[in-house]
């Protein structure tokens, strides 16, 4: 991605196991204006699900057009998450959002995360949101009710692995009470964009 004359604006990356509350905390640093975010949307080769909106929640691509990007360069990272399943990060998408004058958020699995980390390493504040513990995870997904006791299971050993490479991370915030959690993020993200 080219350099441009004016100030370039600051990416982001908020990775957790699914259920640590990520979403909810990103979302929530949205709607604050004085951190000028706005928020990287993935692409993807799986079909939209249900009210899923191109452009809005996914750029959905075909596999072949996905693959036809990688072999172009133009992600900043991207996964096959299972056979021609795909997600990741178009570069155009940063490039729009600094072209706006905003900083990039992410809500990203861990290893885009890092990968992001990897490539800006000075522009990036990599977050980690970890719960408080293996079992509250365990407790919030069940909560959701969207999800099979297999699917919950499958997350859960995924959790494991992810927690692993918390210390990869810039900072972990604990999730355990999500008001704590929402006070610890903004103040981060506040320092970063403002440095």
């Amino acid at each position: 991605m080219a350099a441009t004359s004016k100030k370039q604006g600051k990416l982001i990356v908020f990775s957790a196991p699914s259920g640590s509350g990520k979403t909810t905390i990103v979302r929530h640093l949205l709607g604050l204006e004085e951190l000028n975010l706005e928020f990287s949307i993935s692409a993807t080769s799986r079909e939209s699900r249900g009210t899923e909106i191109d452009g809005t929640d996914y750029y959905f691509l075909s596999a072949s057009e996905f693959k036809s990007k990688i072999k172009n360069d133009e992600f900043l990272e991207w996964e096959e998450v299972y056979r021609d399943n795909f997600y990741g990060t178009l570069k155009t998408e940063v490039e729009r959002i600094w072209a706006k004058g905003k900083n990039v958020i992410f809500d990203i699995d861990v290893s885009g995360g890092l990968r992001i980390k990897r490539k800006f390493p000075e522009e990036t504040l990599a977050i980690f949101v970890k719960p408080p513990s293996i079992d509250e995870l365990k407790i919030r997904l069940k909560k959701r009710k969207t999800e099979s006791a297999d699917k919950i299971n499958m997350r859960v050993a995924k959790a494991s692995a992810e927690l692993a490479t918390a210390p990869l991370f810039d900072v972990i915030v604990v999730n355990d009470t999500l008001e704590h959690a929402l006070t610890e993020a903004k103040a981060l993200v506040s320092d970063f964009v403002n440095s």
